[in-house]
């Protein structure tokens, strides 16, 4: 992986400021991204109109549907600049001028960051680029994208005089639905309510002021008013959680510490719905509230991907520069069976490359591997769920990785993995952000806190049972600890669909023989599963399956999966709040799955 920096501007020359081939070209990329982003608005706009509906399943819909929109651009550009350049449309000369020509147009706009991406991916396709080519793309590894911002996103801001309850209550008129609010009285009062005891909590005696951003953040419907309070000395987080309930919009919860928001913007949920008129501003405003979370993951949580896998790209790049003695090596936890997983032990990432042959207990293809992959990415992960990135033609300095890793990516990985003088390359990985195995985490705290994982372990199953995912592999591997101390999960080889799952008791023996038989005396399918087994697939201590038993008990019976199962082919979403109880202001009336 090599890092080099070009400026963004460069002179035109008298034919491209005019109505030349190299002129109208850049107008095709640079028009090509307005669609695309149009597009992007028009989809993201359709959040108010679901919430309002209580539409959770068409507010899904509208994230995938949206995530697909950028390839399409894409490929639609690359279309129109066959026909307008045909056979120089692979001219490295003509390309060199498109970009300076692309990147006069874009200085000073607060998105550029957005366009010279979109330009990047053309030019990269049609060049089939490997590395970095700084004639033909725009690279700028040593800046954030946001220094240049300077401009203060769109928000509304309220002083708060000596009633806060009526603020709150102003607050929440100016943000209008086409259905009306339950009780804006009392959910004002119910806000200022938590809001003082969150500012005493912080050593603040008053709340003085309040903003919050113009545009409402859509999600697994529910609806967020994003911003921050003010006391004399600090500031902390502010965001109104609303939901739907019987065609009225009611208040639910308020998340006003740090951890709570960075749980709601973190990297294991799906994109938000925001019809941000500028993202970049937006990014740095959320950076206020988050100063620790990467651009990347907020760039790809505001439902902009492509630039969050930009931005990991450079932040990665930027790191191996700063720490050339510093070498990569095999991730913590135990040896894969599918992927070789390997990490810079300085930076929270993993790369995961697919070996050459799996274990032999494992039956599944390749492409299979790959779909189960792509379904994540595509998925409500309801903060269970590790966001995956795909690379491809990554470039690394050879000496930056240890021996005896390299020997183990040379023996095992060698169909996407090969040397090019001093450079490893690899032509396909995932890559997602590191989190401590859960069979290591158990072995390295105390009682109380492996107590707490497990049965947050237990949580996580049913979250995702909840969104339709069965894990399907229930070892403690394959589970990972976040710093904010949530379980997830995150080896995909063996995860599907709860619906195509066949929930199953445990056949009864009807003689001696079956009884002490070594071999399974019944039938068992493909899709078959056995609730009444999974503490023989846990690979954890008696006491802490005990534990998860304890609090998790119908985990166990498959009666539970088979309601759960039936409810979602019934067409019902079930809820699965990205808080906890903590911060909701009155008890939860949905019905829900315990």
């Amino acid at each position: 992986m090599t890092a080099q920096h070009t400026d963004t501007g460069g002179s035109m020359n008298q034919a491209d400021s005019g109505n030349s081939t190299t002129r109208r070209a850049a107008d095709l990329v640079l028009t090509g991204f307005d669609d695309y982003n149009a597009s992007f608005s028009d989809l993201s706009r359709r959040g108010k109109r679901r919430f309002e509906a209580g539409d959770r399943v068409g507010m899904r819909a509208d994230v995938v549907a949206r995530m697909e929109l950028y390839d399409a651009g894409v490929n639609e550009v690359i279309g129109r600049l066959e026909e307008l350049l045909a056979n120089r449309l692979f001219s490295r000369s003509v390309w060199k001028e498109i970009r300076k020509c692309c990147a006069r147009d874009i200085r000073g706009r607060l998105d550029a960051e957005l366009y010279k991406t979109f330009f990047n991916t053309i030019s990269r396709r049609l060049f089939k680029t490997r590395g970095v080519d700084p004639a033909i793309e725009f690279v700028a590894l040593d800046i954030q994208p946001t220094d240049r911002i300077t401009h203060p996103v769109s928000r509304h801001t309220y002083a708060v005089g000596t009633d806060l309850a009526e603020t709150f209550s102003r607050i929440l008129g100016d943000y209008e639905f086409s259905i009306p609010y339950a009780d804006i009285e009392e959910d004002g009062k119910s806000l200022a309510e938590r809001l003082r005891s969150e500012f005493l909590a912080a050593g603040e005696a008053a709340v003085t002021s309040i903003e919050l951003l113009e545009t409402v953040f859509y999600r697994e419907g529910r609806a967020y008013l994003v911003g921050r309070a003010f006391g004399r000395e600090r500031y902390l987080p502010c965001v109104i959680a609303l939901v739907q309930e019987d065609n009225m919009v009611r208040v639910d919860a308020l998340l006003a510490r740090r951890l709570q928001l960075s749980i709601l913007f973190g990297y294991t949920f799906s994109y938000f719905l925001a019809d941000l008129p500028t993202v970049g501003d937006a990014v740095v405003f959320l950076r206020t509230l988050l100063p620790d979370k990467p651009i990347d993951e907020l760039y790809t949580v505001l439902g902009r991907a492509k630039q969050g896998k930009t931005e990991r790209y450079r932040a990665f790049v930027r790191e191996l520069l700063a720490r050339p003695e510093e070498t990569m090596v095999e991730a913590d936890g135990q040896r894969g069976m599918v992927m070789a997983v390997f990490t810079l032990p300085s930076y929270p990432l993993v790369f995961k490359l697919l070996r050459d042959r799996f274990a032999p207990v494992k039956t599944i293809r390749r492409h299979q591997v790959i779909e189960r992959y792509h379904l994540v990415q595509r998925h409500d992960r309801i903060g269970r769920l590790l966001d995956v990135q795909e690379f491809k033609d990554l470039r690394f300095p050879k000496d930056q990785f240890s021996p005896e890793l390299l020997d183990e990516l040379m023996a095992e990985c060698r169909r996407i993995v090969r040397l090019e003088d001093d450079t490893v390359v690899i032509r396909h990985s995932f890559v997602e952000r590191r989190v401590r195995p859960l069979d290591l985490y158990l072995k390295e705290v105390d009682e109380p806190s492996a107590h707490h994982a497990v049965m947050d372990m237990g949580q996580a199953l049913k979250d995702l049972a909840r969104s339709n995912i069965f894990a399907g592999d229930l070892l403690p591997k394959n589970f990972g600890v976040t710093r904010s101390g949530r379980v997830v999960f995150y080896d995909y080889d063996e995860l599907t669909l709860l619906t195509e799952c066949n929930f199953r008791h445990m056949p009864k023996a009807t003689n001696d023989f079956d009884l002490y038989s070594d071999e399974t005396w019944f039938h068992v399918g493909d899709n078959d599963v056995f609730p009444e087994e999974f503490p023989r697939f846990l690979a954890m201590k008696r006491e802490l399956v005990d534990v998860l038993r304890d609090a998790h008990g119908e985990l166990f019976d498959a009666e539970w999966w088979l309601e759960v199962q039936a409810r979602i082919r019934s067409g019902e979403a079930l809820d699965v709040p990205p808080y906890t109880d903590e911060a909701r202001l009155r008890p939860w009336s949905c019905s829900e799955v315990s």
